[in-house]
């Protein structure tokens, strides 16, 4: 069954838009909250946000959707997306909620909605708090003495502080580190720095000045260049980037490289495999991971598992078969061990320890294979549906065959916005380019 608002990563669109609306954060709150109810006893739901304008309005309209039903709101201020699945564990909340839109720009926003013990919701629960939200809802209100009441936690980010700095051994510290530290004017734009300081790193933070519409312009991860310059400039030891929501990380190397996703999960893997930590003999990536990762695992007789794109995918993949360590290479990193979803933060504090642990330059620790000549491309569509096009598939068909065993043919929509992207890999770069490019020409031409 097609969903009407949810998306590959909660509700997102364009604040104030055709989709995203007070009214519409209104029901979700409503819906979300009868949807969780588990008995008479008062529920509570913890709320976060980034640093986006639009965050106030739906923060105030999901919580009077929650106290409508009965629930008590509890606010959490900017906050990292992974912080706000912890605190909704740590807070015995009934429900998590991160109104954020991730790294998308300042005007798009969005909900993702989490289970009492931080993991995000399935296709199916999402279907029925859809079914509520267009559902009569009147008769089902809380009244009098039963509306539940809003009040914010100030300790929120002391707690995710401490948090994170357990994830690694009491031992470790990173004096003598100089790391920049990029949060994308974001919801990490305290904590994160904060963090890295008082594990004894020199911290230089860039992207910490939010005013509600400067969210990942620029800065973060997916805008590396400020943070290669400043690495650069530095002489620093690593940069460390991570999105508007602070649930993906990208790094920087000290000569001013970008080391993605993929390396970064192979770091993680191999180290843990040698300390006998990994488990699963694997990691679990999306299809957009390297041939080259694949290659890498399996030289260390590890296995690659692969899931459709999202984390939630990912994650679910990692509990079904055991696996602790997972992500994509877009840099959502998630470690089981220590978190429910993609923690950039987490992430990039375990490649500091073995960055510690080594003694070796970043360049030298983050270079674990060479990856496969990859080309990944968008393509933007005003209408209709272009993959169901006959002459767009029997093109996607030719060009599979063209790129053969050695090479991969990935075309997605994105669940987001109304995005085709065009992924081709293999050994052979002119081909990869070629045939990327034709498809995407195919596509803009009957879109």
């Amino acid at each position: 069954m097609a969903r009407k608002f949810f998306g590959t990563d909660g509700i997102r669109g364009l604040a104030n838009g055709e989709k995203l609306t007070p009214e519409l954060a209104l029901r979700v709150g409503m819906a979300t909250g009868l949807a969780f109810r588990r008995g008479d006893y008062t529920h509570r739901v913890v709320i976060g946000k980034d640093t986006r304008r639009s965050g106030y309005m739906l923060e105030y309209a999901l919580s009077a959707g929650f106290t409508a039903v009965g629930m008590d709101v509890l606010l959490l201020g900017p906050m990292p997306t992974p912080a706000v699945a912890m605190l909704t564990r740590s807070l015995r909340a009934d429900i998590g909620v991160m109104i954020s839109a991730s790294h998308n720009p300042y005007d798009d926003n969005g909900i993702k909605l989490f289970r009492p013990d931080g993991y995000k919701l399935s296709d199916s629960f999402e279907l029925e708090i859809e079914k509520l939200i267009d559902a009569d809802l009147s008769e089902r209100l809380a009244r009098g003495r039963n509306v539940g009441r809003i009040r914010r936690i100030e300790e929120a980010r002391t707690r995710y502080v401490e948090y994170a700095k357990r994830t690694l051994p009491r031992e470790i510290d990173f004096t003598g580190l100089r790391v920049v530290v990029d949060c994308a004017n974001g919801a990490a734009y305290k904590t994160a720095p904060e963090v890295l300081w008082e594990l004894g790193a020199e911290v230089i933070p860039i992207g910490v000045a939010p005013d509600g519409f400067n969210i990942n312009d620029g800065y973060g991860s997916t805008a590396p260049a400020a943070l290669i310059d400043k690495v650069k400039e530095m002489r620093a030891d690593i940069g460390i980037a991570l999105d508007g929501d602070a649930d993906r990380v990208l790094v920087v190397d000290e000569k001013g490289e970008v080391v993605d996703g993929d390396q970064l999960m192979a770091v993680i893997a191999s180290s843990w495999h040698r300390r006998g930590q990994l488990q699963g003999q694997g990691v679990v990536a999306t299809v957009m991971s390297n041939l080259g990762l694949q290659r890498y695992l399996d030289g260390l007789g590890l296995s690659l598992e692969r899931t459709k794109v999202g984390d939630r995918y990912v994650l679910e993949a990692m509990r079904a078969k055991g696996f602790n360590v997972g992500g994509e290479q877009s840099g959502h990193i998630i470690l089981s061990d220590f978190t429910t979803t993609g923690d950039g933060l987490v992430a990039a504090l375990q490649l500091l320890s073995v960055v510690r642990e080594e003694g070796k330059p970043v360049s030298e620790i983050c270079h674990k294979f060479e990856p496969v000549p990859q080309l990944l491309q968008n393509v933007r569509y005003q209408r209709g549906k272009p993959l169901e096009d006959k002459s767009i598939k029997q093109l996607i068909a030719d060009s599979e065959a063209r790129l053969g065993s050695g090479g991969r043919l990935i075309i997605r929509e994105s669940g987001t916005e109304p995005v085709i992207r065009v992924m081709g890999e293999g050994d052979d770069a002119v081909l990869v380019n070629k045939v990327v490019g034709d498809i995407v020409s195919a596509i803009g031409a009957v879109s």
